[in-house]
């Protein structure tokens, strides 16, 4: 008989309220009693992704869950992702596979047919696994979508045969309305299925909830797990709900100020996480002129619609304020779409996005010509021997992974900004920006520098051993600042420790004995 793990759910009464974090405390928790343990995700809806090392992409909620249970991400965690281009649109990509774009109403017609590949990817990691972690989206009570659940929260549950714990935000009020709601718009066999409640982000004396827990149990009828606290931890964000671009500006306080574009279609904006945790330095989201001030750095990240963008920072003004600090000195960084923006031209002759040619930045001698398939792909190397004021990272180690349309052609006297090769399984890694790529070679030359600009297609380059430590580093010496204050942090190293408190925290918070019953038990 075909071995088959157990499983437990977690839902949510709405988006953002923590489901994310408390799958991810328990893939910890089981994978630390020496489980084997694997995350699922039906469907997520996120700009920001990740490259398998097959070359396949999926949601980074995943891949943090993952990381907590000490496995490599594996697509069939993650086997629908939605990646919206547009209010109305997204591109729907199906085992790390671009399907197509698709309106959301065109979307629910179709998704029917994605529940076989969706059972499919969790019946193959659960005959290797001891227990899945599965997430739901957004919240199993959405009346008007309900019928078209499939594989999301509910469906979902019936297909993995998954006891649900639902799980509500306190932190914004009305937890108990949300979970009774919830709740109460269920149908009788989904309702059966919900064997716990988590309120979740709790702030002040735990103890002056206790008539409220056992209210809403007497209500429900369903027992109350734990109520965990609004917890402070530095984690991969899912997409664009996160809290760091609404964080404080300090960079008042800091030796370095480090400004992040804000872009409408901003994606994997955790390439920047990295600074966070380097002593004397401010990083900030910024969506005008205004905001931006005068950093010493400014950091034009991925998007999916790079030539809207583009677009949109012309018309407000920041194309030009950028334009202006690069020629004052300050140090210009983009990452992908960021890259290509900061280039001559970007054409898009098979109408992948915008369709047409525009006209870039002009600050990296480099053109763009947009393909119809992307680049994915996870690389390593060194950045080169750099000129400008980043002239001291030469040689620094990198690593990260490559998602992008795009072939990108540097003038010839235009020093690439790192040498690479590719850690890939996948093949099907096809345009480089030499040209087309051939899965036998293993060096490429990556991204552009010119004066104080820089250009690359790596998301994750900052992320390895003291690459931003070493670029703060950089900022302070020019401002003459003593550098020596400014350390870093290798950023994989600390989220380590981040899953580790995360655990820790859950199992102080958590009734772990009752959940261990419901995970034995199942449905």
């Amino acid at each position: 008989m075909k071995k088959s793990a157990k499983s437990i759910m977690i839902q949510g009464t709405m988006s953002n309220v923590g489901k994310s974090l408390i799958a991810a405390g328990l893939c910890r928790i089981y994978a630390e009693r020496g489980l084997r343990v694997a995350p699922f995700k039906g469907q997520n809806m996120a700009l920001n992704s990740y490259i398998t090392s097959e070359g396949l992409e999926m949601g980074r909620a995943q891949v943090m869950q993952a990381e907590c249970a000490g496995i490599a991400p594996d697509v069939r965690m993650n086997p629908v992702l939605l990646k919206p281009v547009s209010d109305m649109g997204s591109s729907v990509i199906v085992n790390g596979e671009v399907l197509g774009t698709m309106k959301a109403a065109d979307y629910y017609r179709f998704k029917p047919n994605l529940i076989p590949k969706v059972r499919e990817a969790y019946e193959s990691l659960a005959s290797e696994n001891d227990l899945i972690v599965i997430e739901g989206a957004g919240s199993p009570a959405e009346i008007n979508l309900k019928d078209a659940d499939g594989f999301v929260n509910m469906g979902m549950a019936k297909i993995a045969k998954a006891p649900v714990l639902l799980v509500g935000d306190i932190d914004r009020g009305g937890v108990f309305a949300q979970l009774e709601g919830t709740v109460h718009l269920l149908d009788p066999d989904e309702r059966a299925m919900v064997k716990g409640l988590i309120i979740n982000k709790f702030r002040g004396d735990i103890h002056l909830l206790d008539s409220g827990v056992r209210m809403i149990e007497a209500i429900t009828g369903i027992p109350v797990l734990g109520v965990t606290p609004y917890m402070q931890l530095d984690v991969d964000d899912e997409d664009s709900l996160t809290e760091r671009f609404h964080a404080k500006n300090s960079s008042d306080d800091a030796a370095i100020d480090i400004a992040v574009i804000r872009l409408p279609r901003i994606s994997n904006f955790t390439d920047f996480n990295a600074f966070d945790l380097v002593s004397g330095v401010s990083i900030r989201y910024c969506s005008s002129v205004r905001s931006l001030g005068n950093p010493d750095m400014i950091l034009i990240p991925g998007s999916k619609n790079t030539m809207d963008d583009l677009q949109w920072m012309r018309d407000n003004g920041l194309e030009q304020a950028i334009r202006d600090k690069a020629e004052e000195g300050t140090v210009i960084f983009g990452v992908c779409g960021g890259y290509q923006m900061l280039g001559e031209s970007i054409s898009d002759p098979q109408g992948v996005e915008a369709g047409g040619t525009m006209r870039g930045m002009g600050l990296l001698p480099v053109k763009t010509v947009f393909a119809g398939q992307k680049t994915r792909l996870q690389v390593a190397g060194t950045v080169q021997n750099t000129g400008g004021i980043l002239s001291s990272v030469s040689g620094q180690e990198i690593r990260g992974y490559e998602i992008h349309n795009g072939v990108t052609e540097r003038a010839e006297d235009c020093q690439p900004f790192a040498v690479l090769h590719t850690e890939s399984k996948s093949e099907a890694n096809v345009f480089r920006e030499e040209g087309a790529f051939d899965a036998s070679d293993t060096i490429i030359e990556d991204g552009a520098q010119h004066g104080n600009v820089y250009g690359t297609y790596v998301h994750g380059i900052f992320d390895h051993a003291d690459a931003a430590g070493r670029i703060a580093r950089a900022l302070a010496a020019k401002k003459g600042i003593d550098p020596s204050g400014i350390s870093g942090t290798d950023y994989r190293e600390y989220k380590e420790s981040q899953y580790d408190i995360l655990a820790d925290t859950l199992k102080k918070y958590l009734d772990m004995d009752a959940i261990d019953r419901i995970i034995q038990n199942g449905i």
